[in-house]
């Protein structure tokens, strides 16, 4: 009996350790994508009558839903917030409806894609719509909170903005696109997904159908408007025109350099070239290429470029005792006719922090011509050059 009491009393000092050692045991937290629990959402005490109102009467539309849909993943990894305080999307589900969109400010798809977003913002927030802009940056400089809070402030942006710097979120969602917009309804479970502009009316009909699956299960009595939106003074873009492909200025996609070694950080001395292909970067001077971006070292450097379409955008920096950038198009300075919203007469003014800059607005439509920038003194830091 003694022997029979002293290896049960073993045994269970070896489980004890195997439970103490697995508790302890390292896990891989950070590493892990973090989905919402789903809860069925419960009705609001002061419900009025509705053909979907108590949890239990749901639980085959969530087994549905379930099959179906992916469950929202948490916000993850967020370095700062903007109009409004810190939060989760966990606390939203069975509360509200909720749009989370994936952008960068210096993204002109995201800047024409904006004006709807405001505009949705402004007409369902009492109505149950949360937006949630995640800036998850491009290039380094995207990453400072004061660059993001100035963007938000002069795009009208309202509704809650995070900063997503380490791709947390954006690698949650496996995104791989600006901007993305996912549409999660009121049990937590992403129904819809855009990449990219357009299809606005669409998106927003899928808002007005999840505001009134809200309404149902919640029994709120708020109406939900039909109407489609149509912000004023947006940039529309014919897609069946071709315009030339974005082009990246820093070594780690320069494939389009024509007169240059592409992906090859260091300084560089480029001439001017010969023969100018559509489609194709030329850099003339010395210029120093690193992997987001490529800065004249030399003085009167050049920017050549052969381009289809008729807006030009460029993102780009300048040290503040630079000299404003001269823009010729077709050898000629522009004109009134063809400026864009940044060009002063034939003038570019860049500023310090990096930006998105609309160089041409052609009023004559599209078409095919040679730009070439200036730039008298080194100092300029340019990234992308996009057509529309």
């Amino acid at each position: 009996m003694r022997r029979y009491i002293t290896l049960t009393i073993a045994c269970i000092a070896i489980i004890g350790m195997i439970v103490y050692l697995e508790i302890q045991k390292p896990r891989r937290l950070d590493s892990e994508i973090q989905t919402i629990a789903i809860t069925p959402a419960a009705p609001a005490k002061n419900a009025t009558s509705s053909p979907i109102t108590a949890s239990e009467d749901r639980s085959a539309i969530l087994k549905e839903k379930k099959a179906a849909h992916e469950p929202a993943k948490e916000l993850s990894g967020i370095q700062g917030y903007i109009n409004t305080d810190s939060f989760t999307l966990a606390d939203l589900v069975g509360k509200k409806v909720m749009l989370v969109d994936f952008w960068t400010y210096s993204c002109i798809n995201c800047q024409r894609t904006t004006p709807y977003l405001n505009m949705w913002y402004e007409k369902y927030n009492d109505k149950g719509l949360v937006i949630v802009g995640v800036h998850t940056p491009e290039f380094e400089f995207e990453k400072n909170y004061d660059n993001v809070a100035k963007a938000v402030k002069q795009a009208d942006i309202m509704y809650p903005v995070v900063l997503d710097n380490n791709y947390g979120t954006w690698n949650a969602y496996h995104n791989l696109y600006w901007p993305h917009k996912y549409l999660i309804d009121i049990d937590g479970y992403i129904v819809y997904d855009h990449i990219g502009e357009g299809r606005y009316t669409e998106t927003e009909k899928k808002i007005q159908e999840l505001l009134e699956e809200r309404k149902a299960v919640l029994g709120v009595n708020k109406e939900i408007s039909r109407e489609i939106s149509a912000p004023a003074e947006i940039i529309e873009i014919d897609p069946a025109m071709s315009r030339s492909p974005e082009i990246y200025f820093g070594a780690s996609r320069n494939v389009r350099l024509g007169n240059g070694e592409a992906n090859r950080t260091g300084v560089q001395h480029l001439p001017e070239p010969n023969n100018i292909k559509p489609h194709t970067l030329y850099l003339v001077g010395d210029w120093d290429i690193q992997n987001e971006f490529a800065e004249n070292k030399s003085k009167n450097a050049k920017i050549i470029f052969r381009y289809q379409g008729k807006n030009v955008y460029m993102v780009a920096a300048q040290t503040p005792d630079s000299l404003p950038l001269k823009v010729i198009r077709d050898g000629k300075p522009l004109d009134i006719m063809a400026d864009g919203k940044d060009a002063k007469a034939d003038f570019l003014y860049i500023s310090p922090e990096g930006r998105l800059y609309h160089v041409i607005d052609d009023r004559a439509g599209w078409g095919e011509h040679t730009l070439e920038i200036i730039i008298e003194n080194p100092g300029l830091r340019i990234f992308t050059f996009t057509f529309g």
